[in-house]
């Protein structure tokens, strides 16, 4: 099994391959991992792997992502994490290629990544300025009748968007923008639901594409069933989530 080290950020959301990762990045840990990554060529790939912290492990007393300045804060790459913070993540994750790495003026990044492609967490490495993970590749199938159900899906996250927003009927897209890969469908739209992190977890590590699209028709089905009873919301954006701050 071929396997690969990469620096690891942990966050309080999910990645799925193709969607963008905006970054704000404050803490010296994860400061440090963009310098890291400064240092490899423009030319080069600047890979890090980004993995869904599980509920109950994450320790800090502030709001997710914002600095608590009344707690006396643990330090160190593994802060936070316990004493086996492998222990405190989930065991996919997702690589994330930053395209754009800025410091601030104040030392702070803004960094603006795409995921690309699944990877299992492997072990944990706590021993240098930021989180290490070895971790390796998971391939992906279509499975049986992906085509299909992603077809189903596309329908069906169109009344779900319609119900989110509380407007008329409209397309989710033009029909040139409308993805024809059933993988990209399922990552899309997996990312786009209003759903928690297990279960978005849960559609990252499907073992294939036409199973993560059963599950979010299922999904969709339900949730478009308990929107119809809620005050309206803002439609679903299927290609970028909001800014995550470390």
């Amino acid at each position: 099994m071929t396997t690969v080290r990469l620096p690891l950020f942990p966050l309080n959301a999910v990645l799925f391959p193709g969607l963008v990762l905006p970054l704000t990045v404050f803490e010296e840990r994860y400061r440090a991992m963009m310098r890291d990554l400064l240092k490899i060529s423009e030319d080069e790939p600047r890979r890090f792997a980004v993995v869904a912290i599980r509920d109950g492990h994450e320790v800090a007393s502030a709001l997710p992502g914002l600095p608590d300045p009344t707690a006396a804060p643990e330090s160190g790459p593994a802060a936070g994490f316990g004493p086996d913070p492998a222990k405190a993540f989930h065991t996919m994750a997702c690589v994330a290629d930053a395209a754009t790495i800025r410091e601030r003026a104040d030392g702070t990044f803004e960094v603006l990544a795409t995921g690309t492609t699944r990877m299992r967490l492997l072990s944990v490495d706590a021993s240098g300025p930021f989180l290490t993970a070895g971790l390796a590749p998971v391939e992906e199938g279509p499975g049986d009748g992906a085509g299909a159900l992603a077809e189903g899906v596309l329908r069906a996250f169109r009344q779900y968007q319609k119900r989110l927003a509380g407007a008329r009927e409209r397309s989710l897209a033009t029909g040139a923008e409308l993805p024809d890969d059933p993988s990209v469908v399922s990552y899309l739209v997996a990312a786009a639901m209003m759903l928690d992190i297990p279960t978005k977890q849960r559609l990252l590590q499907a073992p294939d594409t036409a199973s993560r699209l059963r599950d979010e028709l299922r999904l969709l089905r339900s949730e478009t069933a308990i929107i119809r009873r809620l005050p309206s919301l803002p439609a679903a954006d299927l290609t970028r989530g909001p800014t995550c701050l470390n």
